[in-house]
Formats: structure tokens, sequence, C-alpha cells
């Protein structure tokens, strides 16, 4: 093993350039070609690859050194740029070489258990294993220095106006905010337990009331819940609060951040204002509060039309207070065929409706599932209605709102899916008036939504005794592509107003005061108006790497069970360890 006494690395691999002359180059071998009287290297390092050359014009030690060189050996290597003969168009160098004079092999690998190369078969669960060696890998590599240039171009944006960086605790009081709690067991004070963040809430909150009107944290957060490929135990947020303002100051300078960042990081432009939709809206046109909105196939309401047919399933939805929806696949009936549409009533089935009606229309009459049930001219008046045609698919579903919207919401994204009808692009979009209280059926009860600190609408106030179903909340969610980046609200700050918020949570006196009274006494200081939001870095990185999960942009992740492949995390720990923290695995 030799070392770099002597040598100092002057450039990186991805930047060599034919004016530089001689260079000295450290990486880790990606590829080794021996063609007898000539030896070509592949140099990778994090900024991409260079090839090194060692021919007759080589020293002899220097050239039977280079022929002991295997892949993933790290070298360092002294020499002379040149252009080229055959250029590779697939590489930023690909248009240079360095003629090896000196060559100094730092560390030799043993042969590692895949091969790193960009495009890699290698099943998932072996390179977690070997995750350093995955990350040797370019995509990883250029997913990892993307997410590095967002948090990079956060932190200038926000600093440049006027927010202050402010670390807040990693170990807090446990309180509640809709997900399990990670727990920290306290070896100081018996059988207590601090919980890692759901997020900072509280302690940005606090800060507002301290004085800091404008704070923002790439905050760690924590929550003990089910993973999906969008989700992840541990993760990162681009967390703010702001105070003296309301929904529109956050909502523009949101839309700052995000025309910055897109414009820096991808050179794209994003139009701005964004276009807001209400919750309400969003969920009539297109079954969710998180649309995607780069195609069309909106949801419509076609309860007015069908009212008075005979059809009993159309007729029973509306008499008991649902509706009637459908959406119009265009030109999908060659593509949708009755095997197909079977399918998808099987996944509405699965979502929770009782089925699927449709009208299928490839020959001159249109196949329709409840033809038998119209009269004369009415078949013809519903597709009129929708502007349905001839080659045309009309998807639709009769219950209450709440199983009508998100079915055909749904069925909207698997269609558009499966049909290829979604375009490349990038649509933002606002949610805003969310509901505030959600009714649950099996207590019977409405139920909070959001977080206890929520702000109604100024309006909806006092409609929060007896008309909880109207009641909308100052909540506001940013939508990319479907996809949920951002969720935030302006929060109370009238004492009174928390103190019953809490109440209508079915919080007693006593368990306010053990779960918030710090915050509760910190409001009788008064506190100003203020609100923030937290934007999901991990997402957003995903987002703009043009991965599908998580994996791809966070350096060692978890897997679907919540465990690390590669450190085998989570693990054991000895008896005694257990004892200092007061603790006993009880077997189940």
């Amino acid at each position: 093993m030799e070392t770099m006494q002597g040598l100092k690395r002057t450039c990186y691999c991805g930047e060599v350039t034919a004016e530089m002359g001689a260079v000295t180059v450290c990486g880790w071998t990606a590829r080794v070609r021996d063609k007898g009287g000539i030896i070509f290297i592949d140099l990778r390092d994090r900024t991409g690859i260079v090839q090194l050359v060692f021919d007759e014009n080589t020293e002899r030690s220097v050239f039977e050194k280079a022929k002991t060189v295997r892949g993933e050996d790290v070298l360092a290597v002294r020499g002379a740029v040149r252009k080229r003969e055959s250029v590779n168009s697939e590489i930023k160098t690909g248009g240079v070489e360095i003629v090896a004079e000196e060559l100094r092999i730092l560390t030799k690998a043993q042969t590692p258990p895949f091969e790193i190369v960009a495009d890699s078969k290698t099943n998932e669960e072996l390179r977690l294993k070997y995750r350093y060696l995955d990350l040797r890998r370019e995509p990883l590599q250029r997913n990892l220095i993307m997410r590095h240039n967002i948090a990079r171009v956060a932190r200038e944006y926000f600093y440049e106006n006027g927010f202050l960086e402010i670390e807040t605790p990693m170990m807090m009081k446990s309180t509640p905010e809709g997900a399990r709690d990670y727990l920290v067991p306290s070896r100081i004070h018996k059988g207590k337990f601090y919980a890692l963040p759901q997020s900072p809430q509280m302690y940005k909150q606090l800060l507002m009331i301290s004085g800091f009107d404008k704070y923002i944290q790439l905050a760690r957060c924590f929550r003990d819940e089910d993973l999906r490929a969008d989700r992840q135990p541990e993760f990162t947020q681009i967390d703010l609060e702001m105070s003296f303002v309301d929904t529109d100051d956050i909502l523009e300078v949101l839309e700052g951040f995000a025309k910055r960042l897109y414009k820096e990081i991808l050179d794209v432009d994003i139009a701005t204002p964004l276009p807001r939709l209400t919750f309400d809206e969003a969920m009539n046109r297109f079954g969710s509060d998180k649309p995607d909105t780069r195609f069309g196939m909106e949801i419509q309401n076609i309860s007015e039309i069908v009212k008075d047919t005979d059809f009993v399933v159309f007729k029973s939805a509306i008499e008991s207070g649902g509706s009637v929806r459908a959406i119009i696949a265009k030109n999908s009936a060659g593509a949708l065929t009755r095997k197909e549409i079977d399918k998808l009533t099987e996944h509405a089935k699965g979502i929770g409706a009782k089925g699927l009606a449709y009208v299928r229309w490839v020959e001159d009459a249109p196949n329709c599932s409840f033809a038998k049930f119209m009269k004369e001219g009415e078949l013809e008046k519903i597709l009129a209605e929708l502007g349905a045609e001839k080659g045309d698919v009309v998807l639709i579903v009769a219950d209450k709102d709440k199983v009508t919207l998100p079915t055909l919401g749904a069925l909207r994204l698997k269609v558009a899916k499966q049909l290829d009808l979604i375009p490349k692009g990038w649509n933002f979009v606002w949610i805003t008036e969310f509901p505030f209280f959600e009714y649950d059926d099996e207590s019977g009860e409405w139920v909070a939504m959001h977080h206890p600190f929520t702000m109604p609408l100024d309006e909806h106030i006092t409609l929060l005794d007896n008309d909880k179903e109207k009641v909308r909340a100052k909540c506001y969610d940013l939508v990319l592509n479907g996809v949920e980046l951002l969720s935030g609200s302006i929060r109370i700050n009238d004492p009174a107003l928390q103190q019953k918020m809490f109440e209508m949570l079915g919080m007693t006196e006593e368990e306010i005061a053990a779960k918030f009274g710090f915050l509760v006494d910190a409001y009788k200081y008064a506190a100003p108006p203020h609100g923030g939001a937290g934007i999901g870095l991990d997402r957003l990185a995903m987002l703009m790497c043009g991965s599908d999960s998580l994996r791809d942009v966070i350096a060692f992740p978890k897997v679907q069970n919540a465990s690390e492949l590669m450190s085998e995390a989570p693990s054991t720990v000895a008896d005694e360890q257990l004892g200092e923290l007061h603790i006993k695995v009880i077997e189940e």
C-alpha cells in the first residue's frame, strides 16, 4: 500500500480539460482494459470518469504496476492531459485522457459483491446491504449531489429573505401529533422518556412568541409509522415559520422559493403565482386533495341528469345524500377492453365502492352496463351531457361523496398511467381551505383533521360549536404532479381560542397542562399572528431527480420494516445497558 506523500490532487476526474497540462487525480478504478502494449484505466470520483493511459512511453515500473490494478482499487495518478483520438461523447471528459507518469495504488479492493455500474441489475436488497458500494454508482451520487444543492439553495433563499436558521431540540417532550413517537429512555430520570420530534411544531411557535419573526431549519423529523415508497421513519423537512403574516404572505414566500429552486437547479421557469384550488374544488374535480393536474379526465357530476332514471343504484345513491359521478377516458375504447374494465371494477371495490358502471363506445351503438334500466333517450342525454363520443369509455360511481370522489380520483390516475396519458412537466397547485373537522362514523363525533394549533378561517370561528361540517381551516398544501410537497397553516394566537381547541379535542384541564402546559403559559404573554410550513426535502429531491423512491435520495435509508440492512439496525443491546435505563424487555 502506498501513500499520497509528495502528491496533491489538483482537480477532480470529471473536471479535467485539455487546457490543464499536468494534473494529479485520485479516485476508484471503474474499468481496466489491458490491450497488451497499452493499458486504459477509467478512474472515477464523485464528479465523473477520466481515462488514464499507460503505453510504450510509460516508465516500465509504472506500466508493470498498472498491470496489477483491478476494479475498485483506489489510485492517485499524475500525468499530462492530451486530446483523445476516439472521443467518448457519453462522459464529460470524453475528449481528453491523462498520459500517466506516476501511479500510486493507495489501497487494493477485493472483488465487490456486485458490479458497480450506473444501470445496475442487482436486486435492491443486496445493494442496500452494501450501501457504501451502491453509493459509488453515478445515479446515486448525482441524486445526493442534487439533494445537497436543493438544501444549499433553500438556505441561500431564506437567508436572503431575512430568515434566521435556529436549531430546535432533538429530544423533546412526547406530545400527540398524529403518529407514534420514537421514544428515548432517560437514564437519569427513572421511568421517563424523551421523544424524537415528529416536527419542530411547538418550538417554532415558541420562537415566534420569542420575537424571532422569520425562522428556518433543515429539521430532522421522526415518525413511527408504516412505510411506503414516499415515507421513511426519519426524514428531513425545510421547516419555516413567520410572524405578522396571513396565508397569502406565506404562499408568496414559498412560491418565490419554488421559482428560484427550479431555475437554479433544473433551469426550469416556474410561472407564479401558482394556481390555487380549495379542498372542495380539488375533490370535486380530481377526487384527491393531491391532484395531478398534468392531464384532464376531470370528474363530472351527473346526479341531476340521472336522478329520475329507473336504475336503482343511481336513485338510491342520490336519495341517501350521495351523488353519481363520472370520468371519461377519451379515445380509449380500444385499450380498455371489457376484461380491463373488469379489473378496474375490482380496483374500485378494493377502494370502497360497491361497483363500477360503464359505457364503452366501440361500435355505432355504445355498450352500456346499465342500458336495460334506461328509458329511450336517457343514455344519449347522459353521453351528450358528459361530452362522450364514439371511441370513449365512461366510468361511473354512485355512492356517498366520500366514496365516489376518491374512487374516481384513483381510477383517473390508474387509467391515465395505463394509457400513458400523463405528459412530462412540473404542475404545482396550492390546495387551500381544508375541512377543519371530519366525521368519525364509529364514534359518531366530529374530530379535528389537523394539529390543535391550526386556525379556522376567520369567518368560520362562529361555526365551531354548531356547524362543524362547514368549518374550514387556514391550511395549505403545495402539490406537485400529484405528490404533496409541503403542508402548513396559520396558527392560533388567541389563548381563549387555543383553549377551546384543546377542549374540542376532548382534552381535560389536566391533560392540557400535562401535554401543552409550557405552550399555554407562553400564550399568556402575547403571541403574534403567525404561520408556517414544512417542505419535505426528501420528496422534493425525489421528484427533481426523477425517482420513484425516497431510498434513491437518502444516503442510508430504511426498508419496509424500518430496518437498515447495512448496519442491521435496530439491534439488541446488552442487559447491563438496559438496566442503566431502567428497562426490561418482556418476551412475547
